[in-house]
């Protein structure tokens, strides 16, 4: 990883930090490569079941770095798209940790998580058409399929900055820490996730966020292509003999 992506495992979670606080944690060329990088390393890892995304400095991100953007920087990495991540996120669990600014491409990231975590004082929102740009990272795309259509028209529309409360009562933000507290509680929660069978949680994903597009018709023969090779794998044997002996399971991830 670059200076700019620091990435930390420990306990079957990897922390990747967005390094660039001067900036704001803002996403240029470097961020977007480290985070891919990172990425791709850690769905292949064995030892890591869940992913906590986080920006350094106490702010998540404040976007596109726009000064990168006029001299031709585009922080987009081919495959995953803006941010190293936003058209083709890990198939492991992620949880964002958002403390200050989540704004425009930043907002993205979030919404290209799994969990979001945020502190109280964390500020979420789509300003791209005050720059005469569009969030086309996902952010109006994926918005209204979290949270009520009109809501998310207003949200994308007047890109006014809204509070971490606003969006949990919207169910969009997961829990709410005190300030300073947003990675501490996503560690806790992702702590919890990666507690539990690495196969079962990715193919649990792949059936979420596969099955918005399919027909009732072929539904249960798609989450069949996913779900079944499980039933039939050592972890699914282990955990139901963890279980019989009452003891904690110990996961092969095979």
């Amino acid at each position: 990883m670059s200076d700019e992506v620091l990435v930390e495992v420990d306990g079957g979670v990897a922390v990747v930090t967005i390094n660039r606080p001067q900036a704001r944690n803002a996403v240029n060329g470097p961020v977007a490569r480290g985070i891919a990088a990172a990425m791709d390393e850690l769905d292949e890892r064995k030892d890591v079941s869940a992913i906590v995304l986080t920006g350094a400095g106490g702010t998540f991100c404040a976007g596109m770095d726009l000064k990168g953007f006029l001299n031709g920087d585009m922080p987009v990495v081919e495959g995953r798209g803006f941010g190293g991540l936003t058209e083709n996120p890990p198939k492991k669990p992620l949880v964002a940790a958002v403390e200050g600014y989540a704004l425009a491409g930043g907002f993205e990231l979030v919404l290209s998580c799994d969990v979001v975590v945020a502190s109280e004082e964390a500020k979420f929102g789509l300003p791209e058409p005050k720059r005469g740009l569009v969030a086309a990272a996902g952010g109006i795309m994926r918005l209204p399929r979290r949270i009520p259509y009109h809501v998310a028209m207003e949200i994308a529309l007047t890109g006014d900055h809204y509070p971490a409360a606003r969006l949990y009562e919207l169910g969009l933000v997961n829990r709410v820490t005190p300030a300073g507290g947003a990675l501490a509680g996503a560690l806790e929660l992702a702590r919890t996730i990666a507690a539990n069978a690495p196969l079962a949680l990715a193919a649990t994903k792949k059936i979420v966020v596969e099955s918005a597009d399919w027909s009732r018709e072929e539904m249960f023969a798609k989450q069949g292509e996913i779900a079944n090779p499980i039933f039939g794998s050592a972890d699914a044997m282990e955990g139901a003999a963890a279980f019989a002996e009452k003891r904690p399971p110990r996961w092969t991830g095979a």
